[in-house]
């Protein structure tokens, strides 16, 4: 999704000429940008806010579903196939749609979205959640909105203000010191693997929402899949072929949510909303997501919560809204 400084250049331009045709004279040419609307500047970034928090709220969706996938599938299994179902949905629209190749200078940052999003996140998460509840997995997305704000630092030069890095830092504690007690506050042997996920999402974050302001969204993660293609597919076929399947009604929909909600369309949402109002901001919507996490743990899979939930959720509410409101 263009940025919307990068949408109104070309059509805010032009010149204007003297009527009369053979006067031989012509008004100064004028040029120049259409003055920005503050209403519509709110609406786009309402609609980036909006975009974002659907992106959360599929994301949070994510555990729970890998938890009811490995009921029949293997990890290795699970990361491969979901995937590949992804990169067919994507690689439908693409094709259907005619999209043409990337660009040659989009393409290292798409390997960068693939490497963190597509196959690095899936993979962690899965493997530790074989030994993790999801409760002690969310810490890993507690830490993600800080992350993936040190990352668009470094890689974009976003310069939030202090405000922002205060309620920031004050959200990611609220949460890491909420999952640490829902877990029991011991750290496991799956930690590796969810600090590894931690890094390599927010990379790919960051790099999708950067890509996002100069390619629609769908894009961004639709080239990410089908690149993974000639890695994924072999690798499902050999995954398949040594790991037990077990079909049920809870390991196919788990699949099917990873693949489709969480892997593509959660991700499109993601990154348009990440080119609306800024890496920065988007990512600090995730401190919601280890909580909501957290609520369809214990609908779906019999999980319970403590006391404390309801007053991490405030906090961090509140925390997002400071984010939010801060200026850059």
């Amino acid at each position: 999704m263009p940025s919307p400084a990068s949408e109104a250049g070309p059509t805010g331009q032009g010149q204007v000429s003297g009527s009369g045709s053979g006067s031989g004279s012509t008004a100064p040419a004028v040029s120049g940008t259409a003055p920005a609307s503050p209403g519509r500047d709110r609406a786009l970034h309402r609609g980036g806010l909006l975009q974002a928090a659907l992106g959360v709220v599929a994301f949070s969706l994510t555990f729970p579903a890998t938890a009811w996938g490995l009921e029949g599938f293997g990890p290795w299994s699970l990361v491969a196939v979901r995937s590949v179902l992804a990169a067919v949905v994507a690689g439908g629209c693409l094709l259907m749609l005619r999209v043409p190749l990337p660009e040659r200078r989009h393409r290292a940052g798409l390997v960068v979205v693939a490497a963190g999003v597509v196959l690095g996140f899936p993979l962690f998460t899965t493997l530790a959640l074989e030994t993790s509840t999801t409760a002690h997995a969310a810490v890993v997305v507690g830490l993600l909105p800080l992350t993936t704000a040190l990352f668009s630092a470094l890689r974009v030069g976003a310069r939030p203000s202090r405000t922002f890095w205060a309620a920031a830092l004050a959200g990611a504690a609220a949460v890491i010191a909420f999952t640490v007690q829902q877990s029991g506050g011991a750290l496991s042997g799956a930690d590796g693997y969810l600090f590894a996920a931690l890094l390599v999402c927010a990379a790919g974050y960051t790099e999708g929402g950067r890509l996002a302001r100069v390619m629609p969204g769908w894009q961004v993660i639709g080239w990410a899949l089908v690149l993974c293609l000639p890695l994924t597919l072999p690798g499902a076929l050999v995954a398949l072929s040594y790991e037990p399947v077990a079909l049920s009604a809870h390991s196919v929909t788990g699949l099917l949510w990873v693949a489709v909600g969480s892997q593509f369309l959660g991700l499109v949402v993601w990154y348009r909303g990440m080119a609306a109002i800024g890496i920065p901001k988007a990512s600090q919507l995730q401190l919601a997501q280890p909580l909501l996490t957290l609520v369809w743990s214990v609908l779906l899979l019999g999980e319970h919560l403590t006391p404390a939930a309801p007053l991490t959720a405030a906090a961090v509410l509140v925390c997002i809204a400071v984010t939010q409101r801060a200026r850059g």
